[in-house]
């Protein structure tokens, strides 16, 4: 489970309005300015965002609280938005290359360009879609563990 902390800032039935400040990856350390990762985040800032979790302890606004989300969910979500629209758009490729050539044009690269743009838009309309079916999915949603006030208490004991 990967878990990151955050604040409610809204509650609606089973679901809670979450915010987490995004952070460097290594949260921090003793390299301070000589690490890159630290000098790209003071690049980039320390931005909020807002989510929208499952909130089965039912947390209220003001609670900083532990989130979590399946390895799996993370890892088949990125396999897909990442590898979907690339497959599609060399397959597409692909096939316009076999096209042409089939059709005997002097030029094959029109056609693979053109027919790679359109697989890379259908793998993205895909995505879309994808993305809207899982958005209900409560495998793929963050939810909240624990507040994390009792989380530092189990930790210091």
């Amino acid at each position: 489970m990967i878990e990151e902390q955050a604040v409610v800032i809204a509650t609606e039935g089973e679901f809670a309005t979450v915010e987490t400040e995004r952070r460097s990856s290594c949260g921090g350390c003793a390299a301070g300015s000589a690490c890159g990762v630290s000098a790209l985040s003071k690049v980039m800032g320390r931005r909020r965002s807002s989510i929208r979790v499952l909130n089965p302890i039912h947390a209220r606004v003001g609670e900083r609280v532990v989130l979590g989300l399946a390895e799996s969910a993370l890892l088949k979500g990125s396999v897909i938005f990442y590898l979907t629209p690339l497959l599609s758009l060399f397959l597409f490729a692909l096939m316009g290359r076999w096209l042409g050539s089939l059709f005997a044009f002097d030029s094959t690269e029109p056609m693979v360009i053109f027919s790679g743009l359109l697989g890379l838009l259908i793998g993205l309309l895909y995505l879309r879609v994808f993305a809207t079916r899982v958005s209900h999915d409560k495998a793929y949603q963050m939810v909240i563990l624990r507040r994390a006030d009792t989380a530092q208490v189990l930790f210091d004991s």
